[in-house]
């Protein structure tokens, strides 16, 4: 029997492994087939006698980029975790930097998030009254959590920022990452929506860790952002990462004394989650 992972981490471009020996489930959804199996494993703490942690591993994209940003079934693949188990996400991806102090290896524990997406799944509640709130995007005990165990003396991370998501596939023109950079947004993603959202719904805890891998094309003169820079830059910073993040999961508690957890009191959600 495959044992039940509290804690997942969505791999976003470039990040699509990260479990030693995992087993692998298969899981069908109401909403289709996720990215990917999902992977199950167990992450050893790195301070002896410490307690491993069951965890499962979801590659956003698929397991060998198969899906673009605007076709990976964010529904399913939430679904899956949860149905798993899964009650707390960690979610890397891959973003532009939209100032010059966001440069390529900035890792950032975005607070915020603007939604420029359109024509994409965004809940699962299509029937009654059920408005979930969404002030504040991501769990501010997960968002502590990765700001303490990401950081280390040569590269800490940012602590706090706007991430807008676009549609993609393509890259933003100069004139719309200048526009985003006038809003006062820092970043620049393509994945972070409706992930966030439909986390929520499924009363899970959820935070993004954002790897800056380019500055936006309208912030650097004469500079374009190109696939081939975002997937090496990223690749560059993947290892050092998923080091980083056994740490942040071996000190994640299982006691969810945030919001996350009752996101859904006092409503009657039309469809029973798993």
């Amino acid at each position: 029997m495959t044992p039940r992972p509290e804690i997942a981490i969505i791999g976003g471009s470039g990040f699509y492994t990260f479990l030693e020996d995992p087993q692998e489930v298969d899981v069908e959804t109401p909403f289709g087939t996720p990215s990917s199996p999902i992977a199950v494993g167990t992450v050893t703490p790195d301070e002896p006698g410490g307690t491993g942690r069951t965890v499962a591993f979801l590659p956003r994209h698929g397991r060998r980029h198969e899906f673009p940003a605007h076709r990976v079934n964010y529904r399913a693949n939430l679904w899956a975790l949860r149905s798993l188990g899964v009650r707390q996400v960690l979610a890397p991806c891959a973003v532009g930097g939209l100032h010059d102090g966001l440069g390529p290896g900035t890792l950032v524990v975005p607070d915020q998030l603007v939604d420029r997406t359109s024509r994409r799944e965004q809940t699962y509640f299509h029937e009654g009254a059920c408005h979930i709130s969404f002030a504040d995007p991501y769990c501010p005990r997960l968002r502590t959590a990765l700001v303490d165990g990401l950081d280390d003396e040569e590269s800490p991370p940012v602590d706090g920022g706007t991430m807008v998501v676009i549609d993609g596939p393509r890259f933003s023109t100069r004139a719309e990452s200048q526009w985003y950079a006038k809003q006062g947004w820092d970043l620049v993603n393509m994945t972070g929506q409706p992930e966030a959202t439909l986390a929520r719904e499924l009363e899970l805890c959820y935070a993004a860790t954002a790897l800056v891998t380019d500055l936006d094309a309208g912030i650097s003169a004469g500079h374009a952002v190109d696939q081939e820079q975002v997937f090496r830059v990223f690749a560059e910073h993947t290892a050092a990462l998923k080091r980083r993040l056994h740490t942040v999961i071996s000190s994640l508690s299982g006691e969810r004394d945030c919001s996350c957890s009752a996101a859904l009191a006092g409503m009657t959600p039309p469809l029973e989650l798993p």
